[in-house]
């Protein structure tokens, strides 16, 4: 082979290999993920756009933290066989009946009952109202919301992932939501409340105001947050944090310090 030849392929291979590599690594990094997560963001009432932000987000999440996301829409998507793929299922602002389907609806409830995790954000309180399992699953059920204003969230304890790196006193701005019942008489662990003196709750007050909280339901592990609603919330460190932990808290990969408490 000449020189000329020679020089042309060593000059093609600098520029191919790399390709492959970062091909290889993405692979590598696929494969060797701790965990998977379905991000699942189906809607059939009032619909958030901050739904493709948190969708976007727990992804970079993914890469940046070593574990697979999937993102979803189809509910048909909810069958054993499919769930069995993954360690949690996040309902990112679900809205109204998402899993529209009986058969939907059994599945979700046979992988939770196998130990699946479930961590809810936002709108995820506004979803299954026909479907009491699904209500206890999450803790309570949205009432109503003032408008989005700043508030005072009080972190409980930071032995959750999820409260982890987060200031005792957290002030934030978001649609803060009033739930129709207190979720600590579903037997939650509250892991943050609202200052409810910190900004104005509406007619919905609730004196009590859990925001944040996890327990561990039907032989699987929940948690729900209801912060989340604006986009920003998803570019937010403070909230990424907060959301990653409740990943990790339902994937069964830190602890799960959800039996009830008094606070």
């Amino acid at each position: 082979m000449s020189r000329k030849r020679l020089l042309a392929l060593a000059a093609l291979t600098a520029i191919v290999a790399p390709v492959f590599a970062g091909a290889a690594a993405q692979a590598a990094v696929t494969d060797d993920s701790a965990f998977r997560v379905l991000v699942f963001g189906k809607t059939t009432a009032f619909r958030h756009d901050s739904i493709p932000a948190g969708e976007a987000a727990i992804q970079k999440l993914g890469q940046e933290n070593g574990f697979a996301v999937d993102v979803t829409e189809d509910a048909a998507q909810f069958t054993d066989e499919n769930l069995a793929k993954y360690q949690t299922v996040v309902f990112m602002s679900t809205t109204g009946d998402p899993l529209g389907q009986p058969e939907q609806k059994a599945a979700f409830e046979r992988y939770i009952e196998n130990g699946g995790g479930f961590a809810g954000v936002h709108a995820a309180g506004d979803s299954g109202y026909n479907w009491a399992w699904y209500g206890g699953l999450v803790g309570a059920y949205f009432r109503n919301h003032p408008a989005q204003q700043n508030a005072t969230v009080k972190m409980i304890g930071q032995g959750a992932a999820s409260n982890r790196g987060l200031p005792n006193r957290w002030n934030r701005f978001d649609e803060w939501y009033n739930y129709r019942t207190n979720p600590r008489d579903a037997g939650v662990r509250v892991l943050a409340t609202l200052d409810e003196t910190s900004y104005n709750p509406g007619s919905g007050a609730m004196g009590d105001h859990p925001i944040a909280w996890c327990h561990n339901y039907d032989g699987g592990r929940a948690w729900y947050t209801g912060m989340g609603h604006t986009k920003e919330a998803y570019s937010d460190p403070l909230f990424l944090k907060h959301l990653l932990g409740g990943i990790q808290m339902t994937a069964g990969v830190t602890n799960f310090p959800c039996d009830p408490h008094d606070d």
